[in-house]
């Protein structure tokens, strides 16, 4: 008799978890189960003053951060179940501090993305919002001599905000 109700309890219990669905994954990424493909487009460089290889970066970075860390595919079809879309709208330089003479001591490279995020799947709540990140460089030096290195330094913050806002639901 105890051995029939274990086994009616482990097979309710089986049924019951089994009909339960949790989204986990080792980035945080919050995936509806439905989706499988991602499509993100090629990002333009619409600032006023640019960095002729920026929007290169920003497009191949955003798609293998994408990639490595969900179980997405990438497709160039208009009805991906995400879709991902912007534009690179700034890209400046400006002083960050000052000296007692007032000579600039530090400036500052900013980097402003606008992104429109569709979800086709799930909930559908999807989002257009600019992201900006900036990066501090001795004022002494010029910008083409520190161009790249604050580049590689910027975009990474950059995408990560671009996928938190995504995926993460902060």
């Amino acid at each position: 008799m105890a051995r029939i109700f274990s086994l009616i309890s482990g097979m309710l219990l089986v049924i019951t978890l089994g009909g339960c669905t949790v989204k986990y994954s080792a980035s945080g990424a919050s995936i509806d189960p439905e989706a499988k493909t991602v499509n993100v487009r090629f990002i333009e460089n619409r600032a006023p003053q640019n960095n002729p290889t920026l929007s290169q970066k920003v497009t191949d970075k955003l798609r293998m951060k994408i990639l490595s860390q969900t179980r997405l595919t990438q497709t160039n079809e208009a009805n991906a179940d995400y879709e991902f879309k912007g534009n690179i709208t700034g890209y400046s330089v400006s002083n960050a501090a000052v000296t007692q003479i007032d000579k600039p001591a530090t400036a500052r490279l900013t980097i402003t993305v606008n992104i429109t995020f569709v979800k086709r799947v799930g909930d559908k709540k999807g989002y257009t919002q600019s992201f900006s990140r900036s990066q501090d460089f001795n004022a002494n030096q010029t910008l083409p001599e520190v161009e790249s290195g604050l580049i590689e330094s910027i975009t990474p913050q950059l995408i990560d905000d671009i996928f938190n806002r995504a995926f993460a639901n902060w």
